[in-house]
């Protein structure tokens, strides 16, 4: 049974600030460890729960912040970007699980630690008129594989929106309790390993005996639809051939699948700087 366990970094253990999490803040080293750490609760879970093998997707920033000096043995690392299905990359490759490490709510989300969808220049995602963060888009992606996002840790707001978008099913590991968007009750770093630790262990035991949730399917034909913070981000994005500034700061692309959607968002998200 294999399992990628997918990290991002905003919703790691005792991150609340953006220096936190930026390569060219002095803070950030000290929570890449946290990071790492995190990270290994997840690969020391999926194991006792019956995983096989385990690879670890790196999916903040440039890909290049998970310590593998520090990581699990047992594990694999993607590291480095741009990747082709970036911060799902391995799932396409006999993933059985995906979980989710470090994520954050959507943007606009109450109490939610750094919430944003991808770059601060959207706004909001919606797919089939449905609000998207990061969570949903890259599930959507795993879902397109036909492979089911089972654990996910980060705060309250992250949790919430994981059940809401794959089901009561999935195993949440609570790390923090945000209070606004960069304040937050944290637990100590050996509390949330054990936590992280112990929802790993049951996700894979679940989706041993059948209990996990099922992927995460989108109908088709896909509407995607971009909202960028200033029009002539909107502007940009519009220079895509396919893509359609419908109002305001508002633009449209339609899609037969998931994976192209992904990729049109990211490159939607870039042309607009």
């Amino acid at each position: 049974m294999k399992i990628l366990i997918a990290a991002d970094m905003e919703g790691i253990t005792g991150v609340v600030h953006w220096d936190q999490v930026n390569p060219s803040h002095p803070e950030y080293s000290r929570f890449r460890k946290l990071m790492t750490a995190d990270v290994n609760a997840a690969i020391r879970g999926a194991f006792a729960g019956g995983a096989t093998s385990v690879v670890v997707t790196d999916g903040h920033h440039n890909g290049r912040n998970i310590l593998i000096e520090e990581l699990d043995a047992r594990a694999m690392l993607n590291s480095g970007s741009p990747a082709p299905l970036s911060m799902v990359q391995g799932v396409d490759d006999g993933v059985d699980g995906v979980m989710f490490v470090g994520y954050h709510g959507r943007m606009g989300a109450v109490n939610a630690i750094l919430d944003h969808t991808w770059s601060e220049s959207a706004s909001g995602l919606w797919i089939n008129d449905r609000a998207f963060g990061e969570s949903g888009l890259n599930g959507a992606v795993c879902g397109h594989f036909d492979v089911p996002v089972i654990m996910a840790a980060g705060d309250q707001t992250l949790c919430a929106e994981v059940r809401e978008i794959f089901g009561n099913t999935i195993e949440t590991a609570q790390v923090k309790k945000a209070v606004g968007r960069m304040s937050a009750e944290c637990l100590s770093p050996a509390a949330s390993a054990s936590l992280i630790e112990e929802a790993a262990k049951r996700a894979v035991i679940n989706l041993r005996s059948g209990k996990a949730p099922k992927p995460f399917k989108i109908s088709k034909p896909i509407k995607m639809t971009l909202e960028f913070a200033q029009s002539d981000m909107a502007d940009r994005a519009a220079l895509m051939p396919g893509a359609v500034r419908t109002m305001d700061q508002h633009v449209e692309y339609f899609a037969d699948d998931m994976v192209t959607t992904y990729l049109a968002f990211r490159v939607l998200v870039s042309l607009a700087g």
